[in-house]
């Protein structure tokens, strides 16, 4: 069973004390925010009375199920802050918190009149997040940055997928995804320069720089050698066998030897301890070299079988292998039930939501789950009254249209 768990607003964490600005909008900047609300920082997204943030619009069966999991823990504040009045509440907001999360496109944030120099003016502590496509500078920081673009250039689509085939994107926002564990590091690192006294300060983060850092020493190769990646689908280009390979009842294993004692545990789990020391596979480079013949060797006898059957060997002789698993499979699983990798919270619109629960884990200071996502500009009176505002000032806010929600 998928554990149930309940939202408790009274959890401590780690994180507590700091207030976190998060203007940004849909993956990125989300990502980064909820590393933080997650682990206890008091995150106030600031979102268009109007519209919102667009993940928002990001809906699954008529629900913003991205909203749900990426904005839990979280609270809206709803300003408008093309209204003079509403980048003055920002301001003043910005004075009791510790971080500011963005991700306009440069230049954007100056030419609203909260430009870094501004923000840290009123708050020198301040640790500020840009995150934009390609950066603050060089030739292409005015470009529109949606991570599909730097997963494009970033040389990770023209490796990815099968030789004979066109490059494939990833099936997720990976670009996103990875600036948005980099920012919530970064914003660690920052706050604790803070911390011991020292200056408030500005984070530039591209979508660009942490996707081309993770792709490995692909650079340091291809200067060496003059060759560029290829397109290999499943397989690697330092390894083998590692593959996905088809069982008798069509469903796949992949299986991982990447080091010489696995490969040979591989082999003789399979029967065929002849091809340990076969000049063609003796060694990774030979097997890498001789890539076909070692991959059919393999997916032949897994063929021969179902996927029980051939993970039973496997599990036995520990062979570095794992079944292929669908959502269901994986939900359905029970280490990730056991482990309550996935969880079962409440939800006013769908009686429940799957989503996946706080991680790292602490043994001492967990994160929590504390409440659900936020509707459009919840927090924002609640927020305001917070920071000084009283209801008469409130209420003239809301009339002249600088701030919505309740």
């Amino acid at each position: 069973m998928i554990p149930r768990i309940a939202f408790d607003p009274t959890a401590a964490a780690p994180l507590d004390g700091i207030r976190v600005v998060d203007l940004s909008r849909l993956v990125a900047g989300n990502m980064v925010s909820l590393q933080l609300a997650d682990h206890g920082a008091e995150v106030i997204k600031i979102e268009d009375p109007k519209l919102g943030d667009p993940l928002r619009a990001w809906k699954a069966g008529g629900l913003s199920l991205h909203w749900k999991v990426y904005a839990r823990n979280k609270k809206s504040v709803a300003i408008n802050l093309r209204h003079a009045a509403g980048r003055e509440a920002l301001l003043d907001l910005v004075a009791s918190s510790q971080v500011l999360i963005e991700n306009y496109r440069p230049g954007t944030l100056e030419r609203m009149g909260l430009a870094p120099e501004v923000l840290l003016a009123r708050n020198p502590a301040l640790v500020i997040l840009r995150i934009s496509g390609f950066g603050q500078d060089g030739p292409y920081r005015d470009r529109p940055g949606f991570g599909t673009l730097v997963e494009a250039m970033s040389g990770f689509a023209a490796k990815n997928g099968f030789e004979d085939r066109p490059p494939v994107l990833p099936p997720l926002a990976m670009a996103d995804m990875l600036a948005g564990l980099y920012g919530a590091y970064a914003v660690m690192v920052a706050l604790r320069v803070a911390e011991r006294g020292g200056p408030g300060q500005v984070i530039d983060l591209p979508l660009l720089d942490p996707i081309i850092s993770v792709q490995g020493p692909d650079a340091a190769a291809y200067r060496l050698s003059g060759h560029k990646p290829r397109r290999s689908g499943s397989r690697s280009a330092t390894t083998s066998p590692r593959n996905v390979y088809g069982t008798k009842d069509g469903r796949f294993v992949a299986i991982s030897a990447s080091i010489q004692a696995m490969a040979e545990r591989l082999f003789r789990a399979i029967g065929r301890d002849d091809v340990i020391d076969d000049p063609r596979f003796c060694s990774n480079t030979e097997r890498v070299r001789n890539m076909d013949a070692c991959d059919g060797i393999v997916a032949a006898w897994i063929a021969e079988r179902t996927l029980e059957e051939a993970m039973a060997v496997f599990e036995a002789a520990e062979v570095t292998a794992a079944p292929i698993f669908e959502i269901d499979q994986l939900l359905d699983d029970p280490h990730v039930q056991a482990r309550g990798v996935v969880v079962e919270t409440p939800d006013d619109e769908a009686g429940s939501v799957l989503m996946h629960a706080v991680i790292p884990r602490f043994s001492e200071t967990p994160g929590r789950l504390r409440s659900a996502a936020p509707s459009l500009g919840q927090h924002t009176r609640a927020v305001l009254k917070s920071i000084g505002y009283d209801a008469a000032r409130i209420a003239a806010l809301a009339d002249a249209g600088a701030i919505g929600g309740s």
